[in-house]
Order: C-alpha cells, then structure tokens, then sequence
C-alpha cells in the first residue's frame, strides 16, 4: 500500500479529515504510516471508512504508532489486552465515554493517541463529538494564555472510576473496575506544547481534571469551569457518524471527545486500542 493512494479530505473548520485510498488491515509501509501520521497530526482526528478490522489487525496498526496501552481499569480482550471492547447493551442506560474527556489524562504518562473501530452499530445515534483544544487555545486572550501558561493541573482518575463514577457504571457489560483507593494523582500543564507541530493546546478536561496544582478545589473550579464551558464551543468542533467498519484515529495530547448516548435498547460495539508516549 503506497502513500501515493491516499486521499484526504477535510472535514471541518477547526479539525478532522477522512483518509481514503488504504486498507489498514494489510501490512503499510513506512511512507503510508508517515502520511496517516502527518495528517494526524495535522488535523487531530482522523476517520476511515469501509476497514475490515480483527482485533490482531488493529493491534498490528496501532502499534506502528508506538507501544499500545493496556488499560488499569478495563479489561482488555482474553489473549489481546491491548484491545478494549466498549460496548453498551440494549439494555444499559449508561455509555462508556459519555462526556468530554481527553483519554488516560490521568496516567504518569499520558496516552498520545486512541484508534476507535466500529464493530456494530445502532440504527441511529452513538455519533462521536470532537473538539480542538488548540483551536480552543488559540482563541483565548492574550492575558488568560500568559496566566495558564504558568499553571499545572492535577489529573486523576478517582472520580470517573470510583462506584459513583460514570465509567465505573459500565461494570456489568465491560469488566470495569472500581478505582477507589488504588489511584494516584498526576501533574499535567495545563497548555501542552505539541512535540511534533510546536503548537499549543489546553490540557485540561471535566472527567480526569481536579484542581490546578497548587490550588485548592474551590479556588479551582470557577476557572475550571469556565475552560470546560469555553472547550467545548461549537466552532472547536467536528461530529462523526460512524458507519460499520469505520475507523477514528484522534490525537489525546489536542483533542477531546464526546460518545453521543441517543440510541436507547440498542447494542453499540466498538474496539479501541490506545497509543502510550
């Protein structure tokens, strides 16, 4: 498969592309796994359709990107503990990734990236929001930039794993597990310089983000919130709807996401391997 086959096309104002022209189930060389990778990086979610994809295919090409994540609290698939099967039932009311969050911010060393793979679908609804922390970045007044770059966050993932946690809700179709007393708390800075573009992101979100380090939770959360309330604008930005086979390749270190939950006594299945630094 030759980079030359690829084709890209935008998809909206502040990121997304869908790449076109490639089989990821078949062996890439270099020059194609360069060009997905420049487009990553250049528009921060990436989407592929029509891919036929085995969990050892998804592994083999996520793992072009660099050493693949095995998840502290989710299980993995028996035999490939790379791959996380998300996937709600027809009868779960809660979704896995149901809010705007930036994946394994809560880690010593964050995720860099996630590839998210349809496996079934619903006959409507479970779209997938996006949106641009660079471009939220960008959009802050030059005061508020200067103030945040001199700040750190705490990250964690007490909150969202815990028994009342979101994520820890999915227990019974996911092999979720309770993170109460056996996670730890992370300093990120709150703008994230991009190693390959130079660009910078907020790195903040409302799932894994406590407080700012040093600060308390109280003196934290009016700004805070005022972050998540401005990240989260329409204009930052692009909505994907999946269809069987499809594939979202999005950038953690610049990009939240959002899986829509509006397909109710529906099943959804997908699989996601995660890319580590």
């Amino acid at each position: 498969m030759a980079a030359d086959n690829l084709s890209i096309r935008r998809l909206a104002g502040a990121l997304g592309a869908e790449i076109g022209g490639v089989d990821l189930s078949e062996p890439l060389d270099d020059r194609t796994i360069a060009a997905i990778r420049q487009a990553l990086v250049e528009h921060q979610v990436v989407f592929f359709r029509d891919q036929s994809l085995t969990p050892e295919a998804q592994v083999r090409f996520g793992a072009r990107f660099g050493p693949l994540n095995i998840h502290p609290y989710v299980a993995g698939m028996a035999g490939q503990p790379e791959v996380m099967e998300i996937i709600k039932e027809p009868q779960d009311k809660v979704n896995f990734g149901g809010g705007w969050h930036s994946d394994m911010s809560f880690l010593p060393r964050p995720a860099i990236a996630s590839i998210l793979y349809a496996v079934e679908l619903p006959d409507w609804g479970g779209d997938t929001l996006f949106s641009s922390q660079a471009a939220a970045y960008d959009a802050l007044s030059p005061g508020l930039k200067a103030t945040l770059e001199g700040l750190n966050a705490v990250h964690s993932a007490g909150r969202e794993y815990s028994a009342k946690g979101h994520s820890a809700q999915k227990r019974q179709s996911m092999s979720v597990v309770e993170a109460e007393g056996a996670v730890g708390e992370y300093v990120h800075p709150v703008v994230l310089v991009h190693p390959e573009t130079g660009r910078k992101a907020l790195y903040v979100n409302p799932a894994f983000t406590m407080r700012f380090d040093g600060w308390t939770k109280r003196e934290s959360r009016p700004l805070l919130d005022f972050l998540f309330d401005h990240c989260r604008f329409e204009g930052f930005t692009c909505r994907f709807a999946w269809t069987p086979g499809s594939v979202a390749f999005w950038d953690n270190r610049s990009v939240w996401h959002f899986a829509l939950n509006d397909y109710p006594g529906q099943r959804r299945h997908m699989r996601r391997v995660t890319i580590d630094a």
